[in-house]
């Protein structure tokens, strides 16, 4: 007798109250390290990274080791928590390597399922924040779409985001995945010219680098793609607080800023312009979240529900950007406001881990799958 298909989880959406505690501690440090003056200072300077910033928010209140089970150094915790800290990084638009090293590369190194060895003990070093790692692919690199660029630890990758500032390459090859120290002689990282300045791109070149091969080809490709997957799904967060921000600013500004003796904001064809975006804000947090909740819980509509979340979240991102700078007026258009910093972080975020098209083919594909 055949077992009646159980009916598939709910998705939790909801905050815990562990959730909004972290929250709170985050956007704290943040306020007080990484305000708007300091991270438009610190785009124009060679270095955009601030240690004291990265160590308070790794290791001081345990960010980094958020996907990192005990036994390993980290918290213990999932993809719900995280997605809380990208949240708040992407509503301040802090210079950080978070989601490259606190996710994508953490998340392919547990993908790899070592207790011990190299990459048991790089993950330790990974979630106490006393090193970073970037995986060695272009930034733009879609899940569906990770293949091995290198046939060896010899030739270019181009458009890897904080490369210039990690620690540790996970590079991907046709041999498998090797991690190479990234002070290697055989290493050259040179930076590139961002759109976004607050998460600086580079090309890796790798010429005879000497690198600890973490697994064979078969491992790393799935590997390589779970860590792809968990970038694009906990991107959708950081996307959710761009937008979040830039619509609190709006609303805020649109009040204080007073035309013909009336707040610009309460002329209906701008109060119709901000209820339409609050309504994508509202949705995008419901795309995030659910893309959140099912890396979380390793549902198997994980794919399709961080495909619908950047399909949806990416535009919602720039759409508020360019709210912002729009509603602003001409104060909008100054180097000196922090809007441009946030639609050239929502810009940059479009084709991170795929396009928007991309995930919506995706969806397509996905949906067309026979059920199990």
């Amino acid at each position: 007798m055949t077992a009646p298909a159980q009916p598939p989880a709910t998705p939790d959406l909801l905050y815990s109250q562990d959730e909004e505690d972290l929250r709170s501690a985050v956007r704290a440090l943040l306020a007080d390290r990484a305000d708007a003056p300091t991270v438009i200072a610190a785009t124009e300077s060679d270095t955009p990274y601030d240690p004291q910033l990265w160590a308070s928010l790794a290791g001081g209140i345990g960010a980094a080791g958020l996907l990192v089970p005990e036994k390993l150094g980290g918290q213990g915790a999932s993809h719900r928590e995280a997605a809380v800290v990208l949240e708040e990084l992407g509503r301040s638009v802090a210079p950080a390597p978070y989601l490259t090293s606190s996710v994508v590369a953490t998340e392919t190194l547990l993908a790899l399922g070592a207790e011990d060895g190299p990459a048991a003990a790089l993950l330790g070093e990974l979630a106490s924040g006393a090193r970073t790692a970037v995986l060695a692919v272009p930034f733009a690199t879609a899940p569906a779409g990770a293949a091995a660029g290198l046939a060896s630890l010899d030739g270019t990758v181009r458009g890897v985001a904080d490369a210039a500032a990690a620690d540790v390459l996970l590079v991907p090859t046709a041999e498998g995945l090797y991690a190479v120290e990234a002070s290697d002689p055989g290493v050259a990282v040179s930076p590139l010219v961002p759109l976004d300045l607050t998460r600086p791109l580079a090309a890796v070149a790798l010429t005879g680098a000497a690198g600890t091969l973490l697994a064979d080809a078969d491992t790393s490709a799935t590997a390589v793609r779970r860590g792809l997957l968990a970038g694009a799904g906990l991107l959708a967060s950081e996307q959710l607080g761009i937008a979040e921000w830039c619509l609190t600013e709006t609303v805020r500004y649109t009040r204080e800023r007073h035309q013909f003796n009336r707040p610009v904001g309460s002329f209906q064809s701008l109060k119709h312009r901000m209820a339409q975006l609050w309504l994508e804000v509202v949705s995008a947090r419901a795309a995030a979240r659910n893309a959140a909740d099912a890396l979380a819980t390793h549902s198997p509509d994980a794919p399709l529900a961080v495909a619908v979340a950047q399909a949806y979240c990416s535009g919602v991102a720039v759409h508020a950007a360019e709210e912002c700078v729009q509603l602003h007026g001409g104060i909008g258009m100054t180097w000196e406001h922090p809007a441009h910093l946030y639609l050239k972080r929502a810009k940059a975020d479009s084709i991170a881990y795929g396009t928007a098209g991309s995930h919506r083919q995706a969806v397509a594909e996905l949906a067309e799958l026979p059920a199990p």
